[in-house]
């Protein structure tokens, strides 16, 4: 029988040492992740981390997003503490760490396999979550657009004054929402007093508030309304309709839909994401001289 001990799971190694911030953020000590790896001096893992932060600028990724210099305050002794540097790791900052560190190290094969795989399931993860943004954020525009020629068209119906629009956006979404006006879904969704409806909405809910603003507004068109009880009518009656269509598919009901985060920090993150990726591409252009 052999006396070789088995290896030591990569995922709890590096998933033990693995903190979390109080919302959820998850991030790698320098210093942990050097003690795991087995590096006893400091100084020579500090280069590793050097050439990985190099590989991360040249990846095109904002090294200041993965690498974070902190200081933390470790025991010496009879109680006293001193400040020693480290640097807050993200999941991506790890791989390219473990990537550059020193093959013969025990768990560097370990590691280098672990967060590839990690680093991999987050790419998909973040790839769904840049989709479902960018469709919201199309959605979102569409929405601000046909909301617009809603209001136009319900005011040649006579729906003039902001209580009776306020009114008649009431019927639509009493219809679609199963007879919740807006400030039941507001408070249904649990959103502050300054936060709007629908810029708290999925995708799947903006395109079902979408068609109903879309269909209500080609009604009024079409049977040429001048009555503001009417059109209030027609507008229920649209969404109830809408709603019904997402019955008959077996859909979740608008109202039981998740509440997602603010289209103003998606609106944000993915101006950021344009921006990086218009300097990574000036960047990799070839120099043709002149």
């Amino acid at each position: 029988m052999s006396d070789q001990l088995p290896a030591p799971a990569a995922s709890n190694t590096f998933e033990r040492i693995k903190r979390l911030s109080p919302d959820g953020h998850e991030s790698w000590s320098a210093r942990d992740l050097a003690r795991v790896l087995e590096y006893t001096d400091w100084r020579n893992f500090t280069s590793v981390i050097g050439k990985a932060r190099e590989a991360c600028a040249n990846s095109g990724h904002t090294a200041s997003d993965h690498f974070v210099e902190i200081n933390e305050m470790v025991d010496i002794g009879s109680g006293a503490q001193r400040a020693v540097e480290d640097c807050r790791l993200s999941r991506y900052a790890c791989y390219l760490v473990i990537q550059n560190a020193d093959p013969s190290k025990p768990l560097v094969a370990l590691g280098q396999n672990y967060f590839a795989v990690q680093t991999r399931r987050q790419e998909l993860a973040d790839d769904a979550v840049l989709k479902e943004g960018q469709t919201r954020l199309l959605l979102r525009a569409e929405m601000k657009k046909h909301n617009k020629n809603l209001a136009g068209v319900a005011k040649q119906a006579g729906v003039i004054q902001p209580v009776d629009y306020a009114i008649f956006m009431d019927h639509g979404y009493r219809g679609l929402y199963g007879g919740l006006g807006s400030r039941d879904i507001h408070a249904r969704k649990r959103l502050k007093p300054n936060e709007h409806i629908l810029d708290h909405m999925g995708s799947t809910e903006l395109a079902a508030n979408l068609f109903r603003a879309t269909q209500t507004e080609e009604k009024l068109r079409r049977e040429n309304v001048r009555n503001k009880d009417q059109a209030n009518r027609i507008h229920n009656e649209v969404g109830r309709k809408v709603r019904k269509t997402i019955h008959e598919l077996g859909g979740t009901m608008p109202e039981s839909l998740p509440v997602a985060e603010s289209i103003k920090k998606v609106e944000s993150r993915e101006k950021k994401r344009l921006k990086a990726e218009q300097k990574k591409s000036l960047g990799s252009k070839p120099d043709t001289g002149g």
